[in-house]
């Protein structure tokens, strides 16, 4: 969300560079795990989606230069034989193989791969919401991970309750104080609420300063459901 904005105005230039130097760049690793104590359908955008039992993990392999990129856990799903359902929480439009993003709340990890200076740029944003703990990490490169493992659901303001998570304000009010659809907001009691529990989180849309994170190009990464 946020970070793509963040990145629109130099990725045409690196693309642009890329291809005239002739440069390659490999695909990226993610393993998701799940470590919760129940059955989550983990979704990611690319990648579609997958049902984890309690220690299951899944990876996909992602193209160097993605962009706009996103996993998040699913939960409370049925689905049929067609991977046709619902899911209480992120749900993509009712489908099991995902390919688009999911419906709040939902605790989700942002990527973009290769992008200026060949970075990766993650982060973790609760700015749709938060439904499950997370930890994002890259596996290789030398660099931090980031959590956001807080009890937010039981703690949820009675305003942004829901069921199975906590929304985010701009879900709930709309308006331009919580959801900057002009470009000028800053933070506000509801966004200190996840920023004072989830420090490393997205907390509102222009939460960048504090919130994303850069790896080398070419780093693997680990998404862990309550970690």
């Amino acid at each position: 969300m946020t970070l793509f904005s963040l990145l629109s105005l130099v990725s045409f230039l690196l693309v642009s560079l890329s291809s005239f130097s002739g440069t390659s760049t490999n695909a990226a690793t993610f393993e998701i795990r799940n470590q919760c104590p129940y059955t989550v359908w983990a979704a990611a955008v690319p990648g579609g989606g997958r049902q984890l039992n309690r220690g299951q993990s899944w990876t996909i392999n992602v193209n160097a230069g993605t962009k706009q990129a996103r996993i998040w856990a699913r939960t409370k799903c049925s689905f049929n034989a067609a991977g046709q359902g619902r899911c209480e929480t992120g749900d993509c439009n009712g489908k099991l193989q995902c390919g688009g993003f999911g419906q709040p709340p939902n605790t989700l990890a942002e990527y973009a791969l290769n992008q200026f200076n060949n970075l990766d740029f993650f982060d973790i944003s609760l700015v749709d919401g938060f439904n499950v703990p997370m930890d994002f990490s890259p596996v290789s490169g030398g660099c931090r991970g980031i959590r956001c493992a807080a009890d937010i659901n039981g703690q949820c303001p009675n305003q942004l309750r829901a069921s199975g998570g906590c929304n985010n304000p701009c879900t709930v009010f709309r308006t331009d104080q919580y959801c900057c659809n002009s470009g000028n907001c800053g933070p506000t009691d509801f966004s200190r609420f996840f920023k004072q529990r989830c420090p490393d989180a997205y907390s509102y849309p222009k939460d960048d300063q504090t919130s994303t994170f850069t790896c080398p190009g070419g780093t693997n990464y680990r998404v862990v459901f309550c970690p």
